[in-house]
């Protein structure tokens, strides 16, 4: 039998980079597919293992404001995967350098490497869209954060000294997107502050919520965390946030 003349899953496939309607030879993929497969896979296992490159993201940063460097307690990037309780607290030096920059802050904004460095290429575009949309909020240094968790933002407020936290941090990579950042917002963080006190906006990248959008909808979800003095289950991103 003759395959057919046009591919009737191409029209969807405009439309998204998700998997659909792959050809298969007998009970297996078909060769194509399953080299495709391999090679997504594969970029994301080496997302995971990419290193931040912290300069290039401080000298983008640095027009914007004050950018200071931070660590988490994994000392490298085999034991922050191996511990991720390491990733969500400051080592020693972090700590004292954040207490020297202790303030009265509205909020801070944390870019963290997570689980694909990469990603945090969105995160200056991201910024530089969120901060026009600002206005009256009294803004922490820029952190930029290594072998960072998203709980690392709550030490980070704390030591700061800031009423809400933002960690705009590398997602776990995905075989269609390696390289999605996630952005986390928690009303008054602490060490111990759970997931279910946070709103979280994820795929933040090209193909998915573009760097612009997704600050009109952060910039909504913050006006509203500091309207209702909560973040997390209790607040929803409805459509008069955005």
């Amino acid at each position: 039998m003759k395959p057919p003349a046009t591919d009737p899953w191409a029209s969807l496939r405009a439309h998204t980079p998700a998997r659909i309607g792959l050809a298969r030879s007998g009970s297996a993929l078909a060769t194509k597919a399953l080299l495709e497969f391999r090679a997504d896979h594969a970029r994301a296992r080496d997302a995971v293992g990419d290193v931040l490159d912290a300069a290039a993201l401080a000298a983008a940063l640095a027009p914007m404001g004050e950018v200071l460097g931070v660590a988490s307690a994994a000392v490298d990037r085999a034991t922050y995967l191996r511990r991720p309780d390491l990733g969500r607290r400051l080592d020693a030096a972090s700590e004292a350098r954040l207490a020297a920059h202790r303030g009265e802050y509205d909020l801070v904004l944390v870019i963290a490497d997570g689980l694909s460095p990469s990603a945090t290429r969105a995160a200056p575009a991201l910024i530089a869209a969120l901060l026009g949309r600002l206005g009256g909020w009294r803004l922490a240094p820029f952190v930029v954060a290594r072998q960072a968790r998203v709980a690392l933002g709550d030490a980070i407020a704390a030591a700061l000294g800031a009423g809400a936290v933002a960690v705009l941090i590398g997602e776990r990579p995905g075989l269609s997107v390696p390289v999605s950042l996630g952005a986390y917002l928690t009303w008054r963080p602490r060490p111990g502050s759970t997931d279910a006190e946070r709103n979280c906006l994820s795929n933040i990248h090209a193909l998915g919520t573009p760097p612009a959008a997704a600050a009109q909808r952060l910039a909504g979800l913050l006006a509203a965390m500091r309207q209702r003095g909560l973040s997390g289950v209790g607040l929803k991103d409805e459509g008069e946030l955005l």
